[in-house]
């Protein structure tokens, strides 16, 4: 199945608001729009995060711990960096404090800057590894969602399977009820895109109400076809 991209941006204060989204296109078949930018950042005590990253370490662990205060700061320096705009300089220093400490955090950021260096591949891993170690994460679900979705080979299946799992963990978030709309759309299951799509209009989002006209009239289209095909043929007999 081919898959359209069209890229847009979902305001939201707990986004990261770092880099400008792509907006190259490729041949798919969305209809509907997809955030295209990476959730929020992880890094404990920055502003740019809106949600508690779990981490192994605490602060008198930073002070006992030569090794953790030094993945600490290479998270913090390498989120300095993405805000300054030097994603090479933040992977490094994100793939650093990895190094030094695996953990969640290190792992999802590096995941973004690997994202927006378009290594989709690296991105992933970065986020299943993140997510192997924090699983109630919806941010990194849909993150993985999202570059499932934009890599040289999509994989829907893959993509609705972690949008739904952001969902399950956070069913008022109205950006994941947009996006998990829009690969059920696209996906060809349209009562359930239709069901998220009013669920995202419900939470804030305002042009889910043209994607909601949109799946109604493709639902009422399919079932005018079905009835239609449902009505027994005139066998046309001549006397």
């Amino acid at each position: 199945m081919n898959f359209v991209r069209s890229l847009a941006l979902l305001a939201r204060n707990s986004r990261a608001g770092l880099l400008q989204p792509q907006r190259t296109a490729r041949p798919l078949s969305y209809a509907a729009k997809w955030a295209s930018r990476p959730r929020a950042l992880a890094n404990s005590g920055s502003a740019l995060t809106s949600r508690r990253w779990a981490t192994s370490t605490t602060a008198h662990s930073y002070a006992t711990d030569p090794a953790e205060a030094e993945a600490m700061r290479c998270l913090e320096q390498g989120t300095l960096k993405l805000e300054e705009g030097d994603v090479h300089a933040a992977k490094d220093l994100y793939q650093r404090s990895a190094e030094i400490r695996r953990n969640a955090s290190s792992l999802f950021n590096l995941g973004v800057t690997h994202y927006h260096l378009k290594d989709f591949d690296q991105a992933i891993a970065a986020w299943k590894e993140s997510i192997d170690l924090q699983p109630a994460s919806p941010d990194a679900h849909t993150n993985l969602a999202s570059a499932y979705i934009i890599s040289p080979v999509p994989r829907p299946d893959l993509a609705l399977h972690h949008l739904r799992t952001a969902s399950s963990l956070s069913p008022e978030d109205p950006e994941i009820a947009f996006n998990l709309a829009a690969v059920l759309e696209a996906t060809g299951k349209l009562e359930e895109a239709l069901k998220y799509y009013q669920r995202s209009q419900e939470y804030g989002v305002e042009r889910a109400s043209m994607h909601i006209r949109n799946v109604s009239a493709k639902i009422l289209g399919q079932r005018a076809k079905a009835a239609e095909e449902a009505k027994p043929s005139d066998g046309g007999h001549q006397e």
